[in-house]
């Protein structure tokens, strides 16, 4: 690819994670998941404020894990949002769960507190709560007090939100029985792929612990009290974690600039609406946007070596799930949002060509 283009999303991977790797790899290791993942579990844990962090191969998993660990079983219903990215309702799909989708919030993209009440049936044993670009639920408490009312588990899929905190300054996906971060390559730390599940209930971590690893009774052996899986992670992921962690707070501030500089580039383009983001509280993952003519501008963007993404398309339209509802907002989101260049390691001078070159296209392409 051109390395004049400016992409929407790539990973970053310096000297410390190349050496840390070499290191690791030069003593007598099996590689599979042991002392480093540990230590990388515990970074975790002690950064988002938990007693327990378990890590899985994906943030799929860790969804699902959390779910099973609640005993969520096939035929219970999950309600879920309808603006997410599919393994959200794919975590509980997988075992034969339902989920249950509902509209988010026009300005937090998060579920919508009362659609969330309104959609309880009697199979109802769980909501999975997204924060949005680590934006969380301005319905929080309602939404725990709702969750202990019902006794129906209130989970959060927190993929997005490593570095972002509630109004309390309790970090995001803590609020629930269990929280769900993603190490995948477009995150703000990456791994590859990865998933952690993060709790304060005692059972909970021991019942995730037995599933990820084949329902061992205790690890390195072939005792088996329950049924399991392997979703274990590995040793060389948490070496590149446990350096990607050391990099956290300097990529916080990186993300929250670039934020900032959009936001001021942006401002007198009115074809483009900037997702607000609380900057006190939330690291913005992504810079979204609504913007007019998107299908154009996406290729107007590319032709000038510019790549952008839109935004997820409501669930329920998906041929995957194709369930009838009406969902205002999500599906104005699936028209209309798009996720700009927002790696860590964006430069100035590429923020102002996209946004001049978005200009661009408004003033003088659509004249």
């Amino acid at each position: 690819m051109n390395s004049k283009n400016i992409l929407q999303m790539k990973p970053w991977y310096g000297i410390e994670e190349k050496n840390a790797i070499a290191e690791y790899l030069s003593e007598d290791v099996f590689i599979t998941e042991y002392k480093k993942t540990k230590e990388f579990e515990e970074i975790i844990a002690d950064y988002v404020g938990v007693k327990h962090c378990i890590v899985v191969n994906n943030g799929t998993i860790s969804l699902t894990l959390a779910s099973l660990a609640c005993g969520i079983s096939p035929g219970d219903e999950v309600i879920v949002p309808n603006y997410t990215m599919v393994a959200t309702p794919n975590s509980v799909k997988m075992f034969g769960a339902k989920p249950i989708f509902v509209d988010v919030e026009e300005d937090t993209l998060c579920l919508d507190f009362n659609k969330a009440a309104d959609a309880i049936s009697s199979k109802t044993k769980a909501i999975i709560l997204v924060s949005a670009n680590g934006r969380f639920s301005k319905n929080i408490n309602e939404f725990k007090n709702l969750c202990n009312n019902k006794n129906i588990f209130l989970i959060e899929d927190a993929a997005q939100s490593l570095g972002s905190y509630y109004s309390d300054f309790k970090h995001v996906g803590t609020a629930g029985i269990a929280g769900s971060f993603s190490f995948s390559s477009a995150k703000i730390i990456s791994t590859g792929q990865g998933g952690a599940i993060v709790t304060n209930n005692d059972e909970i971590n021991a019942k995730v612990r037995k599933l990820k690893d084949f329902g061992r009774a205790t690890g390195g052996n072939d005792i088996h009290d329950t049924i399991g899986y392997n979703f274990k992670f590995t040793d060389l992921q948490a070496v590149l974690g446990i350096e990607q962690m050391k990099k956290l707070e300097f990529r916080k501030k990186l993300k929250k600039n670039i934020y900032k500089k959009y936001k001021n580039l942006l401002q007198g383009i009115s074809q483009v609406t900037l997702y607000e983001a609380d900057l006190t509280y939330n690291t913005p993952w992504f810079i979204d946007t609504l913007v007019e003519d998107r299908e154009n501008l996406i290729n107007y963007l590319k032709k000038n070596n510019i790549f952008t993404r839109p935004m997820y398309p409501p669930l329920n339209k998906q041929k995957a799930y194709n369930s009838p509802g009406n969902f205002k907002i999500s599906n104005a989101v699936g028209d209309n949002g798009l996720w700009l260049p927002s790696y860590s390691q964006i430069s100035d001078n590429e923020i102002n060509k996209v946004c001049e070159t978005i200009s661009n296209f408004y003033n003088n392409e659509k004249k």
